[in-house]
């Protein structure tokens, strides 16, 4: 293994170090522990850590591990989740000052109720803008979520928090959530992997006030532990009536059999004359002559379609508005400023034209699905 340090191990390696006896849990957990300790007051990815309960938990793994009787699939791998997610014993907050923390938190969200189920290491919850309402990661909470590449600028959002502490060794593997890019933005901005599933691949709840926008997702330091997180996390719940059967296969199987044949398309502004900085169109056209030198047939092709963000602001301000209804006006001065004011705009729109945002979307999906007829991948900038 030419990696020896445990806190920049993906979690497949950790895994394999485990099995052959050559690193323990509780040696993963100390060296994540130790990396927030070292960088978590600049970066600021995590708004909760619980180092007791998570040496407990890498103890327990360790002795499993030493007994040959490991107890899932991530058993002993440091994890962390969104401040968005129901994590029994954890506050959730949101980011928000309008939450009360004393109260019980006695349930986990699905998601986290399928990643305990592998047992993994909890080392505590990730920072998100207030209801994770932006694609930066700051709130009134818990403050600014730092880009661990330059504390400068900003981790992305709104998922900020975890990408930054995937990125910087606090633990291969996050859970996030993403409605208009909230594992996608930050995933590009910090230099992690993930993906926004299909909706219902993983489910959800409290149901989302976003509606059918808001996604989980798995944010890690690689493709194939991304694969091994989603084949934990796509699963029914019974508390998520949408939720998708489970795959009748594992996303890992899939990885590894080339790209030999594949139709991509090529894309840099979709079409709509999105400006796109010279760099990034060259590290494009990079990408896409590796998938050509790989076997892919490879053409420059736009899905003709037209940039969707108003219709987008009618569906997203509209949910900020559902989410917050519940305030009292003391509480709504507590709000993020920019929260409150998409809150205002959102109680401004109709049913119809709620329905009209949909149709848009329905209609961008349609012709994104006959594009996809010819071309099998969109190879297109991120963010």
């Amino acid at each position: 293994m030419a990696n020896t340090q445990p806190a920049e191990l993906s979690a497949t390696e950790l895994l394999a170090a485990y099995a052959a006896g050559t690193l323990s849990p509780v040696e993963a957990c100390e060296a994540a522990l130790q990396r927030i300790n070292d960088h978590d007051p600049a970066v600021n990815a995590y708004c909760l850590v619980d180092p007791e309960q998570a040496l407990r938990a890498a103890r327990e793994s360790e002795n499993r591990w030493h007994r040959g009787q490991p107890a899932g699939r991530l058993d002993g791998v440091p994890a962390s989740v969104k401040d968005l997610f129901l994590t029994r014993g954890w506050p959730t907050l949101r980011g928000s000052n309008t939450i009360d923390p004393d109260q019980p938190w006695l349930e986990d969200a699905p998601a986290v109720t399928l990643l305990r189920r592998e047992n993994p290491v909890f080392l505590g919850k990730t920072t998100t803008p207030e209801l994770a309402w932006k694609g930066v990661t700051d709130s009134p909470r818990h403050g600014i979520t730092r880009n661990p590449w330059d504390t400068s600028r900003t981790a992305g959002g709104s998922s900020g928090g975890a990408a930054a502490a995937v990125a910087t060794g606090m633990g291969p593997l996050a859970l996030g959530t993403d409605g208009g890019g909230s594992v996608r933005i930050p995933a590009s901005f910090c230099g992690i992997a993930t993906l926004k599933p299909t909706y219902g691949r993983i489910p959800l709840y409290p149901a989302s006030p976003f509606g059918t926008l808001s996604h989980a997702g798995p944010m890690t330091t690689t493709i194939t532990d991304t694969a091994l997180m989603l084949d934990v996390l796509a699963q029914p719940d019974v508390r998520d009536w949408s939720v998708l059967a489970p795959p009748t296969d594992s996303f890992l199987d899939h990885l590894g059999g080339g790209v030999t044949g594949l139709r991509i398309a090529v894309s840099t502004d979709l079409g709509f004359g999105t400006p796109v900085d010279p760099q990034i169109t060259r590290a494009l056209t990079d990408a896409a002559r590796t998938f050509e030198d790989l076997g892919a047939h490879v053409e420059h092709a736009d899905p003709g379609i037209t940039d969707p963000v108003e219709d987008f602001h009618v569906l997203w301000f509209a949910g900020a508005a559902k989410a917050t209804e519940h305030l009292t006006d003391a509480q709504r001065e507590l709000l993020d400023p920019g929260l409150a004011a998409i809150c205002r705009r959102g109680l401004t729109y109709s049913a119809q034209d709620y329905l009209e945002a949909t149709n848009t979307r329905m209609k961008l999906g349609q012709r994104m699905g006959a594009f996809h007829q010819n071309h099998d991948l969109l190879l297109t900038p991120t963010v």
